[in-house]
């Protein structure tokens, strides 16, 4: 199978990329060689930038396209446009945050998206992220149809994650001592591995090459893509770091009213957690057709400690771009047992 990657050198395509080669497939990248250019040296490179340099992709076919770098619909409609009627299937990698309210728990396939009032705005931010992703789905649908696939995933962790919301748990546990920790042990989270994200979405391409794909909406197929199967408890997850890593670690799991009254930011200071009932819903999805196509996940542990061993290979003042600096983490941790006594 000829794959076109748009991206595949920095996370979930990188780990695409290394699960098609892995496979045998023939593989083309292309982008704007900046990122890792050293990676994969038995694909095919095509230099370009999706945003107006599209050009040596023009007149080329391929079995399937996996498009992972698409935030603005302008752009996403460009690539789109070209390959309509070159490929099978248009893979779009979107977003969990594509949904109008996400403080429904159990939110299905068919629940209703986010709108802008001004579609063309290209700024991202918190606000016009998830409208701009599901702006995007609508230029991939249109233009392919039923060999549009739709993939909306949440919280995508593991080995070479740049933001560092999930790494940034694995390697403070790992660091041992007394942890501040969100909420409460109970509080409900959900994340995919990008190494299971990538296996099953090359699944379904070799699927759809063999024909055993079942039936296909006229709009394309979409499936929400987070993990792990059964509900996860954050004191699970801190369970499974203290186990993999070994340390010597207490966690004081301060409660929503005092991480609010504290100006912390949920997601960025504290990842993972989200206060109130968007916290509740946004941890809750439902992902009963991507398991009923196949979705699988490994162990936690493996995680973890895939993920702490690719945090321990980076350089030592590493700058994490979430969680809270030890200096603020104090400055919490006082103030909390202050307030309990």
């Amino acid at each position: 199978m000829e794959v076109l990657v748009l991206g595949g050198t920095r996370f979930l395509g990188r780990a695409f990329a290394e699960e098609a080669l892995g496979r045998g497939h023939r593989l083309t990248l292309f982008n704007r060689g900046e990122s890792n250019p050293g990676l994969f040296s038995q694909a095919e490179r095509i230099a370009g930038d999706r945003d107006g340099g599209l050009e040596a992709l023009r007149g080329r076919s391929f079995d399937a396209v996996l498009d992972t770098s698409g935030y603005v619909p302008r752009v996403v409609r460009a690539s789109a446009e070209l390959l309509a009627g070159r490929t099978g299937l248009y893979v779009f990698v979107s977003s969990i945050s594509v949904y109008a309210n996400e403080a429904v728990p159990g939110q299905d396939e068919s629940a209703p998206v986010a709108t802008i009032a001004d579609p063309s705005v290209e700024e991202i931010t918190g606000e016009t992220y998830g409208a701009l992703k599901a702006l995007c789905e609508e230029e991939v649908v249109r233009l392919h149809g039923a060999r549009a696939m739709i993939i909306r995933p949440g919280l995508i962790v593991g080995p070479h994650d740049a933001s560092d919301r999930f790494t940034y748990w694995v390697d403070r546990v790992a660091r041992g001592g007394e942890i501040l920790a969100p909420d409460g042990p109970d509080y409900r989270t959900q994340f995919i591995d990008v190494r299971d994200l990538a296996a099953w979405m090359l699944d379904l391409l070799e699927r759809e090459q063999t024909g055993d794909v079942g039936a296909r909406s006229p709009a394309g197929t979409v499936f929400n893509a987070t993990g792990p199967e059964r509900p996860l408890r954050l004191g699970d997850l801190m369970d499974v770091c203290h186990r993999v890593s070994g340390s010597d670690t207490t966690f004081v799991w301060a409660d929503e009213a005092f991480l609010l009254e504290q100006g912390v930011q949920p997601w960025i200071e504290l990842p993972l957690w989200i206060p109130g009932e968007e916290g509740v819903g946004g941890n809750a999805f439902d992902i009963s057709r991507a398991l009923a196509a196949g979705l699988r996940f490994r162990p936690l542990e493996e995680t973890v400690a895939d993920t702490l061993a690719w945090s321990r290979s980076r350089p030592e003042d590493h700058p994490f771009r979430a969680g809270l600096s030890a200096e603020r983490e104090s400055e919490l941790l006082r103030a909390w047992h202050d307030r309990m006594g």
